[in-house]
């Protein structure tokens, strides 16, 4: 399975390993909920710009960002109506509203707040990447990857590597792995220290065959570090088996063994079942 890492603040702390799965595809790529790009050319706001209903929303969304962040959805929501209530145009808010709504699986709220968003920032970057996301987890692969590039557009977007990265997802959900392959080696380029980036990357290497060498590299990167786990460990012997490096593989085994006894990659090395 092919998964992503969530690089922004609301979930940095929630996927500490790659096997939440669920939760890490949720917030994966998502959930940048600063403010909309500005024209680099303006003059920068500061504090006495801010109108005070907009510094009130403001604050009750960094609130309702941090309640989020640590599970407590209903809390969250409740924030976030507090803030729209104290500017009904702050996008942000509207953003954050769509990745609480993604979270409890409710899709139509959830587009609803990403298409009021972009109808008040239609080139919001953070705003199209995570709408982006939500698409592609409601299997519109086409319109996501748009929103993907749209987002990708903006001269003064920061989040460049989670949206290849995202972009690169979708891609491989679609079958288009050529077109996966490279935008997740952009991802990995802007971001080579991103575990799920590289974990897609080698398993997307891996999967296409022809560039072993490369996913050997990458993958023992990232079972070299403290975030390897079951999942890392048993695509690296599956590429060291491949490579015919059997005191690799052995060394990898002994280690999945033994931190990660209980788990199915586990059970498939016991089996010899490598193609799993």
């Amino acid at each position: 399975m092919i998964h992503a890492w969530h690089s922004g603040s609301t979930s940095r702390t929630l996927v500490l390993s790659l096997l939440t799965v669920h939760l890490a595809l949720v917030l994966a790529a998502c959930g940048a909920t600063g403010p909309s790009a500005v024209d680099p050319s303006a003059a920068p706001v500061t504090e006495s710009d801010e109108p005070e209903q907009r510094k009130r929303a403001r604050l009750r969304m960094e609130l309702a960002s941090g309640y989020f962040e640590q599970g407590r959805t209903d809390i969250a929501l409740d924030e976030i109506k507090q803030a729209l209530a104290a500017d009904t145009t702050y996008a942000p808010a509207y953003v954050l509203r769509g990745l609480i709504f993604m979270q409890m699986n409710n899709a139509r709220l959830a587009e609803d707040s990403f298409q009021r968003a972009l109808q008040l920032t239609p080139r919001d970057p953070d705003a199209l990447h995570n709408y982006g996301w939500f698409q592609c987890q409601q299997g519109r692969h086409a319109q996501a990857v748009e929103l993907f590039n749209r987002a990708l557009a903006s001269p003064v977007y920061g989040g460049q590597a989670r949206t290849y990265l995202a972009k690169g997802v979708c891609q491989v959900r679609m079958g288009q792995l050529a077109e996966a392959e490279g935008s997740l080696n952009r991802s990995y380029e802007l971001d080579p220290a991103n575990p799920i980036a590289a974990f897609n990357l080698a398993q997307l290497l891996y999967q296409r065959g022809g560039e072993d060498a490369r996913a050997q590299f990458i993958i023992r990167r990232l079972n070299n570090s403290e975030l390897a786990n079951a999942e890392t460990l048993w695509l690296g012997i599956k590429v060291e088996r491949r490579l015919g490096n059997a005191v690799v593989v052995e060394q990898l085994a002994q280690q999945l063994g033994r931190r990660f006894s209980e788990s199915r990659q586990w059970g498939s090395y016991q089996r010899g079942a490598f193609h799993e």
